[in-house]
């Protein structure tokens, strides 16, 4: 007895859904659709938009005021000739790793001090963040202030026990005052924050780990080196990677505290797009150093992703 095929148009009577299905499953797409818009839209006008705008600039010789004209490749070959670029660049990378390094020690010490609870660990918790919710404009300003070597404190304090003799300019001074002033500008301002992230991470860690590390005669360090650390992984790629961003794309701080100098020492690469474009007047050759940045951020973070995720598998 052999078994009948159905007919071709049998199958696809069977696997047509009946139109009353069909017309949910569009109508269920456009609600989709309908609810996805608005942000596809703000993101088309306040992110794709002025980036396609950023790059046709920095196509063109585009004054402030007056006609452009296109000059390709002009602004991206004169990005070489620019004495100050060349060294906000290496200032930029010498304040990136120093910044990294710091913060992120800083930020993991204070959250493994306040993973676990006991009495005062809430006033820790809170007194370490609390630095978070003043602007950093303002928190620039404060700095300003207390390191002011007419009107500071600090200057003052300093003298009254012995470390300093007479005046001290900690912001203008030198360029290693200059630097070592924002270094803890950045680091009372962001260390909590970060601090925050990384004991979210560390209390995802299941104890259960913990209890068998423990039970197998483990120390603390062999704990932190074999369990911590590698639980810790995409904690610790977020918090690289915004310290590495913010870090390449600082600007606030050294404009208060420091304005670039003493003799552009502290003039960071954000500050020579901005100098290009409001004091140079010169939007085209800000538009092509911003393009260029950007391709960096967008390399760093994909390297620096990806061989985080690679160590994790």
């Amino acid at each position: 007895m052999t078994m009948q095929r159905p007919a071709p148009a049998a199958d696809a009577a069977a696997t047509t859904p009946p139109p009353r299905r069909a017309s949910r499953a569009r109508r269920r797409s456009l609600v989709g659709a309908a609810y996805a818009a608005p942000t596809a839209v703000m993101v088309g006008l306040f992110f794709v938009t002025p980036l396609l705008l950023v790059v046709w600039m920095s196509l063109h010789k585009w004054p402030l005021l007056g006609q452009p004209t296109f000059n390709v490749p002009d602004n991206y070959t004169g990005i070489g000739d620019n004495q100050l670029g060349g060294s906000a660049v290496w200032f930029t990378v010498k304040y990136t790793v120093i910044m990294t390094v710091l913060l992120f020690s800083l930020a993991l010490g204070l959250a493994l001090l306040v993973q676990n609870r006991r009495r005062g660990v809430g006033f820790l918790r809170t007194a370490f963040f609390l630095p978070m919710a003043v602007g950093f404009a303002s928190a620039s300003l404060l700095f300003l202030g207390l390191l002011s070597d007419e009107i500071g404190p600090v200057s003052d304090g300093l003298r009254a026990i012995g470390l300093v003799d007479g005046y001290v300019s900690w912001t203008s001074g030198s360029g290693t005052s200059a630097l070592g002033s924002t270094v803890v500008l950045v680091l009372w301002r962001f260390a909590g924050f970060n601090m925050l992230i990384m004991l979210t991470g560390l209390q995802a860690i299941p104890l259960e780990v913990y209890e068998a590390a423990r039970i197998d005669g483990a120390s603390r360090w062999q704990t932190f080196r074999r369990i911590t650390l590698p639980l810790m992984r995409p904690t610790i790629a977020l918090v690289l990677t915004m310290m590495i961003t913010g870090s390449i794309l600082a600007f606030d701080q050294f404009w208060i505290l420091t304005r670039g100098g003493p003799d552009n020492s502290t003039t960071s690469l954000v500050m020579v797009i901005y100098r290009e474009a409001f004091i140079r007047l010169d939007l085209g050759s800000a538009a092509a150093l911003s393009v260029v940045l950007l391709a960096v951020l967008v390399v760093v973070n994909v390297v620096q992703l990806g061989v985080l995720r690679r160590r994790s598998h």
